[in-house]
């Protein structure tokens, strides 16, 4: 059979754990079925059981359009680009709701049966508007219709489909939940320290890591506050880049500058950094912090995890089905406001929280390689990317023989 793979995100533009995941899981896909990928960019690969085409359709018109509004509308430009061209495929799966409104065309267009992964959910997300402007109405819009009308869901945890339920209209029995997956091989621990002396720093002191994009939804601004909080000799890397809005750049500027006024052995690489760097910057971590707000899984925990590093996160969505507290790593409750943001009620509250769980493992040499080994463990025994890619393969089979859903 043959499947559709439509995404924002494809080797080499990979931002975000979706673009990682529509990586690993087409590697493994091809062995098992054709597989045609179409997404933005300038991509143009073809080999044996694996198609890929990048789009970057670039309308004069967008030239006149809000800033903000000018991605949304792109996304529907790249949408119609992914369509005008029959695929053949039996089975079309979207990634993200950038894939989405293509999704819908190929399902009315073509008759293809639409299966859809939830990486996030935009209602879920609120912060977005700084981003999109209105655009955000047509994001949620978007994901509203793709996801009401999809012939099968994959959930990437057990508390992402409990959201799919919560604000779609849905059958629950359209939602398969198949977690994200990792290449322990790829992900192992790295004892060199090369990337570490490029990007300035020090090999001779423990250091707490934070690696993602600066976005709310990450909770870099909440690790800021709670850094204010660690042990003073406490070493902290921040690999932290792709912001979202300059309003966020900017203060995330603010804060580390008067941060770096207040504690040495802070440091900031301000970019997204090559995969090679990222797992020996993991591997050499005494500790990886996660502070996310919001996240329906967490690819990066298990990155860490398969480093040979502990965990400090946030007991958020999926989170809480990777990181087992007291084993792998501990695990900070947030008390959400009432109006939906996933933002803590009580930012004081939450940092401190966090900083006290860092501080814990990080005068506890003892525990912290406990909960290394264990980390290791569990992504060997649970998270394997061949595994994840045969139940997908399964589902598109299901998917497929049954057709479109009225």
């Amino acid at each position: 059979m043959k499947a559709l793979l439509l995404t924002r995100e494809y080797p080499p533009h990979v931002y975000g754990g979706a673009g990682v995941h529509v990586e690993y899981l087409t590697r493994e896909l091809k062995r098992l079925v054709d597989v045609e990928v179409r997404c933005f960019g300038d991509q143009d690969e073809k080999e044996k059981h694996l198609r890929v085409r990048g789009h970057a359709p670039a309308p004069e018109f967008l030239a006149e359009a809000p800033d903000k509004l000018r991605s949304a509308l792109s996304t529907l430009t790249h949408c119609l680009s992914f369509t005008a061209e029959p695929a053949g495929a039996d089975v079309v799966h979207c990634h993200t709701w950038y894939s989405h409104f293509a999704g819908v065309l190929h399902r009315l267009l073509y008759g293809t049966p639409l299966v859809i992964s939830i990486h996030s959910l935009e209602p879920l997300r609120p912060w977005k508007r700084e981003q999109l402007g209105r655009g955000y109405e047509l994001s949620c819009w978007i994901e509203r219709t793709a996801l009401e009308m999809a012939d099968a869901i994959i959930a990437v945890s057990k508390e992402t489909r409990q959201d799919v339920l919560s604000h779609f209209r849905v059958d629950p029995a359209r939602i398969t939940i198949i977690p994200n997956g990792i290449d322990p091989d790829e992900y192992s621990y790295d004892a060199g320290t090369q990337h570490l002396e490029h990007y300035g720093i020090p090999t001779d002191r423990p250091y707490v890591l934070f690696v993602g994009r600066i976005t709310r939804q990450k909770g870099i601004v909440h690790l800021l506050r709670a850094i204010e909080g660690f042990d003073p000799g406490t070493a902290v890397v921040l690999c932290a880049g792709a912001p979202d809005t300059r309003e966020i750049a900017e203060e995330m500027e603010t804060r580390v500058a008067r941060l770096k006024e207040q504690r040495e052995h802070l440091y900031w690489i301000e970019e997204m950094v090559p995969r090679e760097a990222a797992i020996q910057l993991y591997s050499q971590a005494a500790l990886f912090c996660c502070p996310s707000v919001y996240e329906p899984f967490g690819i990066i925990n298990l990155e860490a995890m398969a480093c040979g590093t502990p965990v400090v996160a946030s007991a958020v969505g999926g989170i809480k089905e990777v990181v087992l507290h007291e084993e792998t790593g501990l695990l900070v409750p947030i008390e959400t406001r009432d109006d939906g943001t996933s933002e803590p009620k009580d930012p004081d509250a939450f940092a401190g929280d966090l900083a006290a769980a860092v501080n814990r493992l990080m005068a506890d040499p003892d525990l912290r390689e406990k909960m290394a080994l264990a980390g290791r463990k569990r992504v060997e025994d649970h998270y394997a990317w061949s595994a994840v890619a045969a139940r997908v393969a399964q589902l598109y089979q299901g998917v497929a023989s049954a057709g479109p859903i009225d």
